[in-house]
């Protein structure tokens, strides 16, 4: 795939411009040095509207825009269900949760921990964490946006994954948490209005351009299946997404531990200018969240009018990238149930 000069300008003018508003909103006024506060929670000053946004745009990022088409394709609308799932779980995080956070000034996961526990059980959290941002969450998001770049423009991963990582840290380095959340309310706005504009012109392409609402019948009247929110135990997809006791059982465990408790989400309802507005926030985010599907699984399954799903080998990889994060999954739940189980022997011991 080739880009054309005009795509290459429109990237260039949006890169630029996020470059100069990052650096024009991280300007301090005349006399005042940046302090903690300033640099990781943005003095604790964000609107409700940019919490919103900054929340979802460090949510949606490269693996899941890729993983969640991919999903799309073999499971259909079902694998919409994690972000209904996780517009319920912020209403729940934004009620009960939050509001613990902000009265005690809370700044960090692991400051948290400290207070409620020890030391101890802050060091082991931020070393376990901090590996798993660098060789999990960075390394799959970074790799999975250079092939992206890769696939549409041709250039090296290598190279791409390099770009990308200085182009992150050239935009968000001196200004920090202000600087990454007021530009990502121009980069979710693009998000949003983007996907949704992608879904319209795909469901009217299908629909022979008789319009959307067309298209989408012909869907679910073409493959209902792909229509199912919910696996039965014979469905040929339940291992990927077994059904119920995914929506009521362990799903709730990581939503709540991604949601509320994981440094680099719960970071932007922490700069808010009160709890109030934080909450405010919070609920922008769960509206975004169910509009989601909409605009990453919807209109890749407009693909099943020109192919019928992937190969038994894509779908065997598939299963085996699954049941590797189910077992990461429960390693992590069990060390947070034995961290949870020694606390109060150590705080005996405080």
């Amino acid at each position: 795939m080739k880009l054309s000069t005009l795509d290459v300008t429109v990237v260039a003018v949006y890169a630029v411009s996020l470059l100069v508003l990052a650096q024009w909103v991280s300007r301090e006024k005349a006399g005042h040095s940046k302090n903690t506060s300033d640099y990781f929670l943005a003095g604790r000053a964000l609107p409700w509207w940019a919490i919103g946004a900054s929340l979802i745009a460090a949510n949606i990022s490269a693996e899941q825009i890729i993983g969640m088409s991919g999903s799309a394709w073999v499971l259909g609308i079902a694998i919409g269900a994690y972000e209904w799932m996780a517009a319920l779980t912020l209403i729940i995080v934004g009620k009960w949760v939050l509001p613990v956070f902000l009265k005690h000034k809370i700044y960090t996961m692991p400051q948290f921990l400290e207070e409620r526990y020890d030391h101890r059980v802050r060091s082991v959290m931020a070393i376990f964490w901090l590996g798993v941002y660098v060789f999990v969450n960075l390394t799959s998001i970074l790799w999975l946006g250079a092939l992206a770049v890769n696939t549409v423009t041709g250039i090296d991963l290598v190279w791409g994954l390099v770009g990308l990582a200085a182009f992150a840290t050239a935009y968000s380095l001196y200004g920090g948490l202000k600087a990454v959340a007021l530009t990502d309310i121009i980069q979710v706005t693009l998000l949003v209005l983007g996907g949704l504009l992608i879904a319209w012109i795909a469901l009217d392409e299908v629909g022979g351009g008789a319009g959307p609402l067309a298209g989408f019948a012909m869907l679910v009247d073409k493959f209902p299946e792909k229509f199912d929110m919910i696996f039965t135990k014979d469905s040929p997809h339940y291992a990927l997404l077994p059904g119920i006791s995914v929506l009521v059982g362990g799903m709730w465990i990581m939503n709540l531990s991604y949601w509320g408790f994981n440094q680099y989400i719960i970071q932007r309802a922490l700069a808010a200018k009160s709890t109030r507005e934080a909450q405010k926030g919070i609920m922008f985010a769960a509206f975004l969240k169910m509009i989601m599907p909409l605009i990453i699984v919807l209109h890749y399954m407009t693909k099943w009018k020109e192919s019928k799903g992937l190969s038994r080998e894509d779908e065997k990889m598939l299963e085996e990238i699954w049941e590797s994060a189910q077992k990461m999954e429960s390693r992590i739940n069990a060390l947070e149930t034995i961290l949870d189980a020694q606390a109060p022997d150590w705080r005996r011991r405080v």
